[in-house]
């Protein structure tokens, strides 16, 4: 289908009240290379009459209403924006990731990338595209419940206990089955291309409105990932946890697991807001990201 960019809401806004674009900057660590990048950021937008650039910059420390932008510019990899994403809470704001990691599927523009589209970042001649965030609940056996906002993934894992575990999971209080294995994974559309890509899950359209179930290196063969509604409920047990089982929410907040405990995983009441220019693809950035070159090339009989 195509995508249609005609329009763009986030640009009528600030057209409609002529206000400037006011621009933060995210890092969750500074480095040299961060450092370079942010100073010609910063003197690029300091000739810019339409926007303003908000200091100091934004780290996992700030807290949701101390943001006072219209969009955040977030220099690292997709480590740092799902840092980003939750410093931002329940306030989310327009995400764009310039990638000084080493993949990126969701910071997939390059330092000089941003340097080209400055105009179009001063015009607001971008998308901004809704993606589904999920929020976990940590119910101890006790009553004790904490909650956790996320983007990639809720992760059920044996970690250091070093053995098979059982992990009862029920969608909407139907039981579907218990996994036996090394863990299981519950991913986001965004999230479909980290940890449970790596465990034999699906790829999912980054926009699609749904969550993959992906068991870990599963004792039943039979057990293959599923992808069911975001609008379902999705409800872990664990009847027995070793010591050393874990939750990890994106690949960044550890929790051990006890017996007893649950984990319910559902759709949160924010969205995850990204920042697209007008020529981004999204299986180009799978056929780069991924290395999908077509069909392989094979030597002819004579090694050519």
């Amino acid at each position: 289908m195509k995508e249609n960019f005609s329009l763009n809401p986030f640009a009528a806004y600030h057209a409609m009240n002529n206000s400037l674009l006011k621009l933060s900057v995210f890092t969750r660590e500074w480095s040299d290379r961060i450092q370079s990048v942010y100073d010609e950021l910063k003197t690029l937008l300091d000739n810019q009459p339409e926007v303003k650039l908000l200091a100091p910059p934004l780290n996992p420390d700030s807290t949701p209403d101390s943001i006072n932008a219209d969009l955040l510019i977030v220099l690292g990899g997709d480590g740092a924006i799902l840092h980003a994403s939750r410093t931002l809470g329940r306030h989310q704001i327009p995400i764009l990731g310039i990638n000084l990691g080493r993949l990126g599927f969701l910071a997939d523009l390059q330092p000089e990338d941003l340097r080209n589209n400055l105009q179009t970042i001063c015009q607001q001649n971008f998308r901004v595209e809704e993606h589904l965030m999920f929020e976990c609940v940590h119910r101890s056996a006790d009553g004790i419940e904490h909650v956790y906002l996320g983007l990639n993934e809720v992760v059920a894992v044996s970690g250091a206990s070093l053995r098979l575990i059982d992990i009862e999971l029920l969608i909407d209080g139907d039981k579907v089955a218990t996994f036996s294995g090394d863990g299981l994974i519950v991913s986001t559309p965004i999230g479909s291309t980290a940890h449970s890509l790596s465990a034999g899950g699906p790829i999912l359209r980054q926009t699609l409105d749904a969550f993959v179930v992906t068991p870990i290196c599963p004792h039943t063969l039979t057990n293959r990932p599923l992808v069911d509604s975001a609008d379902c409920e999705y409800l872990m047990r664990f009847p027995k946890a070793p010591e050393g089982v874990m939750s990890i929410i994106d690949g960044q907040l550890q929790q051990p697991i006890s017996p007893g405990d649950e984990l319910v995983v559902r759709k949160a009441p924010v969205t995850f807001k990204l920042a697209r220019f007008r020529d981004h693809s999204y299986y180009r950035t799978l056929h780069r990201k991924l290395g999908w070159g077509g069909q392989p090339r094979y030597q002819s009989e004579n090694g050519s």
